[in-house]
């Protein structure tokens, strides 16, 4: 008999932002934005245990409120601004290991994808489970702004971003329709077998297979104009979020 990987849902939440302060905690639809990811990681019956990683007190206490487990504090010098995945997921991975929770298997759930659904996640790790050779898996979707159409400037020259364009007919002179498909990664989910962290210290690996998000799975809350975006599906009932069984924590 196969066993069955021990995997874990890890759910970045650092205290730090700048764009919108205290972005992964702000009430939308009467709860907090990380309620949402904690939320759908637990009704999708995929994991073993749903972490939260992050260095604030505070949000340790809304996400056990949520039911999601803090057992240890994410360290400052892997929470600044431009702290790479790989440092908070290797803390996250070792720390439980030490203390004698092992994973095979780990996903990357962030709080800036509040309409991911437990099916998106049930979706991906079957779609992950089902090939061997891959590496890693992780969400995309179909480019809007296509790189062929993209410049890097040089004072008064530029030159396109993507050199590799036929002569006879350049993508910058292309309609969008007859330009290669290009996918652009979102923020709703990821899902790597932990020895990509262990043995090579990355979050990725070499083989990564791509995970197409649905609707509005891979809607990301980044900035203001995000959140109105959200509340305006919601609105509309053009999406919806997880349901949520706790109480709200905000009065």
């Amino acid at each position: 008999m196969v066993k069955s990987p021990r995997v874990v849902a890890l759910i970045p939440a650092r205290s730090g932002s700048k764009r919108v302060v205290g972005k992964n905690i702000r009430p939308l639809d009467g709860h907090p934005l990380i309620a949402y990811s904690i939320a759908a990681a637990q009704q999708s019956n995929i994991f073993d245990k749903v972490i939260v990683s992050t260095d604030s007190e505070e949000y340790a206490h809304i996400a056990q409120h949520y039911g999601a487990d803090v057992p240890f504090l994410r360290p400052t010098q892997f929470a600044a601004d431009l702290s790479p995945d790989i440092e908070w997921v290797e803390h996250a991975l070792t720390e439980l290991r030490a203390s004698g929770q092992p994973f095979d298997c780990f996903s990357i759930l962030r709080p800036t994808s509040p309409f991911r659904q437990p099916e998106t996640i049930q979706r991906a790790w079957n779609q992950f489970t089902a090939d061997e050779n891959v590496d890693s898996l992780r969400a995309v979707e179909k480019c809007k702004q296509h790189p062929g159409k993209m410049w890097v400037v040089h004072g008064n020259r530029m030159i396109p971003l993507l050199p590799l364009q036929p002569k006879e007919q350049p993508w910058h002179s292309s309609q969008y329709q007859a330009l290669p498909k290009v996918y652009v990664q979102n923020a709703s989910l990821e899902i790597a077998w932990s020895r990509v962290v262990f043995d090579g210290r990355t979050i990725a690996g070499e083989i990564v297979m791509p995970f197409f998000t649905e609707g509005y799975e891979g809607v990301d809350v980044n900035e203001e104009r995000d959140f109105w975006y959200a509340e305006y599906l919601l609105k509309q009932g053009l999406a919806h979020l997880p349901r949520i069984s706790q109480e709200p924590i905000f009065s």
